[in-house]
Formats: C-alpha cells, sequence, structure tokens
C-alpha cells in the first residue's frame, strides 16, 4: 500500500503580523510550522500503514526551507519526503498549486508506485480555502472524500474504503473505490511522538528534491503567478472594538441578571421590544 500525504509550511498564525503600510502579511522574523490540518492527515496514513503495511510518501511545494517541515514529518514516521521546489511557482494560488501538486503525485507514482491513498489536511491556515485537496483530486482523476472525521473500514483486495464524513446535517457514511483523495478534518485523531529511531533517521535521510522540469511540469505557464487567475488585493487585521467587554455578575439569577445587564446597556432596546409586542 501506498499513501501519499501533501503538506504545506505555514506562517505560525499565533504571531503573523500586517505590515501597517502595505496591509501584506510579514513573513520576516515569523516561525514556520506544519499546517496543523496536514498533521491529522499524516497521521490517518501513519495508522493505515501500521495496519496495512506499505510506505508513505510525503510532499510539499515551497522554498528550499520547506525542507524542515518534510524532515519533521519524517521524524512521525514517513518513509520519504518529496520537495517540489523551483522560483516558477512562487506567488501560486490554488489553481497554479494544485497542476503541480498533481504534477508531482503522477511523478511519485511512477518513481514509487502508483498512490492508493492521497491525504491532505481540510485547509490550511493561511490561506483557507480548501480548494487543494478537491482541486487535485479533480486534476487526477480520482474520487474525493472531504471533511472525513474517521477512517471507518479499508478493503484492500475490493480496492474500497469507508469513512465518515462531517456535514452540516450531521455524519454521513461514504464508501468508495480506490484510489481515491481524502480531506481530514481537525481533532479526528492525535498525531504520534515520533521514535527515536524515526528521529534520528530524519536527521540523515536524503529529501528529495524536483524542480519544475524535474517533475515533469510541461507547461510553466500553469504554475506560480503566471498561473494564477486570482490575486490577494489586500490582507489587514480587524480593527479593534471601540467598547470594551462587561462582565456580568451572574448570583443565583444568571439568566435575569443578564437581561437586566443588555437592557441597561441598550435602554432603547427594551422600548423597541415592547413596541414590537404591542403591534403583535
Amino acid at each position: 500500500m501506498h499513501n501519499v500525504v501533501c503538506i504545506k509550511q505555514v506562517p505560525d498564525s499565533a504571531q503573523i503580523r500586517v505590515h501597517p503600510v502595505t496591509n501584506t502579511i510579514m513573513r520576516q522574523g515569523v516561525p514556520t510550522i506544519i499546517n496543523p490540518y496536514d498533521l491529522f492527515a499524516l497521521e490517518a496514513a501513519l495508522e493505515l500503514r501500521d495496519k496495512f503495511g506499505g510506505e508513505i510518501t510525503v510532499l510539499t511545494m515551497g522554498p528550499p526551507s520547506a525542507e524542515d517541515s518534510l524532515r519533521k514529518a519524517l521524524t512521525f514516521g514517513a518513509d520519504r519526503a518529496v520537495l517540489l521546489t523551483d522560483r516558477c511557482f512562487a506567488g501560486a494560488d490554488t489553481l497554479a498549486t494544485t497542476y503541480a501538486l498533481a504534477t508531482a503525485i503522477r511523478k511519485i507514482g511512477k518513481e514509487y508506485g502508483p498512490p492508493d491513498l492521497i491525504f491532505t489536511g481540510k485547509q490550511t491556515i493561511d490561506g483557507d480555502t480548501a480548494q487543494v485537496g478537491p482541486g487535485v483530486a479533480k486534476r487526477l482523476g480520482v474520487l474525493q472524500l472531504t471533511y472525513v472525521a474517521k477512517i471507518r473500514a479499508l478493503d484492500l483486495t475490493a480496492r474500497t474504503i469507508e469513512t465518515e464524513r462531517r456535514s452540516e446535517g450531521g455524519v454521513q457514511v461514504l464508501r468508495t473505490r480506490l484510489p481515491c483523495l481524502i480531506t481530514m478534518l481537525e481533532a479526528t485523531n492525535q498525531i504520534r511522538r515520533g521514535a527515536m529511531a524515526d528521529a534520528l533517521r530524519a536527521a540523515r535521510a536524503p529529501i528529495v528534491k524536483w524542480s519544475a522540469q524535474e517533475a515533469g511540469v510541461e507547461d510553466i505557464s500553469k504554475c506560480g503567478l503566471k498561473g494564477s487567475p486570482t490575486v490577494v488585493k489586500r490582507v489587514f487585521a480587524p480593527s479593534a472594538r471601540a467598547e470594551k467587554a462587561v462582565l456580568v455578575e451572574a448570583g443565583e439569577q444568571p439568566a435575569q441578571a443578564l437581561i437586566d445587564a443588555i437592557f441597561k446597556h441598550q435602554p432603547k432596546l427594551e422600548t423597541d421590544l415592547a413596541a414590537l409586542a404591542r403591534d403583535a
């Protein structure tokens, strides 16, 4: 069994700052981490490998510094790591990103065997679009299961997988055939602590690095800024609220205390509600 896990190195959202003049994200001096949602995808792939055997290839697209995140993934137990890095990938939106990743996954399939499952997190904390996973599935022509909370069953003989998917109306139980792409939800598992042997191996392991040409990209115009029809016009931090929060002492009747505090804070509201009651 061969699983491919797509991860992304992102700036730590807890320390992101916005430039006061340009309104763009200031990445200088901000530490980077593996996108947290991708860790749940990685753990799901590791659990399947523990049960069924096989290999896990971790893939990311980014600058040379993204190698740090790949080595971190190796410490958790992934078998190999592939870094897709080239200047032509810079500034890619989700459309250009999915083109590059899908091309690299095809190359991975030729080099290391066709993937049975492709895992991603449900979204990234820097873009929050949730478009990359479905976009990769579309480009590869494989089925997709999004917002997966649990993998219930996997039958390698019948080439089927059964999952639980969260939706607005509850939980859906879906069964489909392999190969397919899965986007994992947060808090669906607990990422393991890597073994010492994996940590030592990760420090020495070679990272496979592919340029656009080495990955098999045929049309450079579909990569990076050239292949990105969407452009972020402005990034800004929400302005601070002028009014501060009010602490309400609940006492023995918390509901009544809250209502009294609301009417005290907005005296016109009680009058308006009384008028509506009369009209009704």
